[in-house]
């Protein structure tokens, strides 16, 4: 059987991982073993924060919602908590998400919407 020289394939893999670690800093991005490493906790990092970013996002609405709630100043929903309770009572379909948009790019719109289902 024929010797195999295993160099090609080496340099191929080492290249991969240096042009995935492009624009990290210091010896991340030069370094082999380094740059390796960088990439594992990356991914590792990258995967956890995936999940992170949907319950983020969820408390970012929540407090545009309450900020934007209590600028209107509306008896029957003074804070959030009484406005989600208000909108499930109601059976009113209209997410976190969707109200906090309402909120944030059409005021006038959101405010309608909230002297309707509160009653004011």
């Amino acid at each position: 059987m024929s010797r195999v020289k295993r160099g090609t394939t080496s340099l191929k893999r080492r290249r991969n991982v240096l042009k995935q670690v492009k624009g990290y800093r210091f010896a991340r991005s030069t370094k082999e073993r380094a740059a390796r490493e960088a990439l594992y906790h990356a991914g590792n990092y990258a995967f956890a924060h995936r999940r992170r970013k949907k319950s983020d996002f969820r408390r970012l609405f929540t407090i545009r919602l309450n900020a934007a709630i209590r600028s209107l100043g509306i008896t029957g929903a003074a804070s959030y908590s009484r406005l989600i309770d208000t909108l499930n009572k109601k059976n009113v379909e209209l997410d976190r998400k969707v109200l906090s948009t309402l909120a944030k790019d059409h005021p006038e719109v959101f405010e309608r919407t909230i002297k309707q289902v509160a009653g004011a």
